[in-house]
């Protein structure tokens, strides 16, 4: 495991002796950029582990992608190797189906702290919730990226993130009424609390969103790269290009329907993905959007 090694991975090629907020947002939006958030392993029949060797090979030495504790685990190694003041956080993310945040804190993200400042580091939410750069922790503040404006509020016993965006303009009229289509301009994202957490918090939650039939990562294979215009995912067999129009006030959605023989193609050819084993692709109601 190493640094270089890593930098290549993400195709970055700059300068890292300097441990400001330049840096670590150059690092942060190529890894989003090279590293797909996903959970096909375990719909290969495959575990995804907490174990950090594990996750560096399959990540930067097998060109895979990863779930949260896998990409997020991994940058938050990237950010002490360098040098950084990193924390590791436990985070809650908001379910729709509850109106409320989940229960359990399965969601890892990074704090970074650089000439007495914090933010907050994730590479690793997916879709049109991703943070393409690293978000200030004061509270109130509009933060505009690609994707919309996000926010960090603090309500005194933790923080919300939330995020305005923009109207889906749904392309093909089959969809125009799927679940997948996120209508609500703004919405909360997650809860956090600034509490350090140490790796073996998340072993109990990563068994649970693996094992729960109600959870989000049982329901749905997800895959989803982000791209200089937007992003890309593939839900099931549910194969979507998503283009951020900020001029327009809009986020255009070409969305179509692939068969299981176009999926290996897909992956190969949109998310650099080559799979050792047999993908089973599921596309079960649950509360995620793009």
């Amino acid at each position: 495991m190493n640094l270089e090694e890593y930098f290549k991975r993400i195709g970055f090629h700059g300068s890292f002796d300097k441990l400001d907020l330049a840096t670590l947002k150059l690092i942060h939006k190529h890894h989003v950029m090279s590293v797909p958030f996903e959970n096909l392993s375990i719909h290969c029949g495959e575990r995804n582990i907490m174990d950090l060797e594990v996750i560096y090979n399959k990540i930067v030495r097998s060109s895979r992608g990863g779930w949260c504790l896998e990409n997020n685990f991994l940058f938050g190694w990237v950010l002490g190797e360098m040098g950084y003041d990193t924390t590791r956080l436990a985070s809650r993310v908001f379910n729709s189906g509850l109106n409320d945040f989940y229960p359990i804190a399965t969601h890892l993200i990074n704090k970074v702290v650089i000439d007495g400042k914090a933010y907050i580091t994730d590479v690793s939410f997916g879709v049109s919730s991703q943070i393409w750069e690293p978000l200030e922790l004061v509270t109130g503040k509009d933060q505009p990226q690609a994707a919309g404006i996000f926010r960090l509020i603090d309500k005194g016993d933790f923080w919300v993130l939330e995020k305005t965006g923009r109207k889906p303009e749904v392309l093909n009229p089959d969809f125009a009424k799927s679940s997948l289509v996120n209508r609500k301009e703004t919405k909360q994202i997650y809860c956090f609390t600034l509490i350090p957490r140490e790796v073996d918090h998340f072993f109990e939650p990563s068994h649970i969103l693996q094992t729960d039939p109600n959870s989000l990562f049982t329901n749905k294979s997800i895959c989803s790269l982000q791209t200089p215009t937007g992003f890309r995912a593939l839900f099931g067999w549910t194969y979507s290009e998503v283009t951020y129009k900020p001029e327009e006030g809009v986020d255009v959605l070409d969305m179509r329907e692939v068969t299981d023989d176009e999926i290996e193609q897909i992956l190969r050819e949109k998310f650099n993905i080559k799979l050792q084993k047999k993908l089973q692709p599921v596309n079960n109601k649950a509360s995620y959007t793009l």
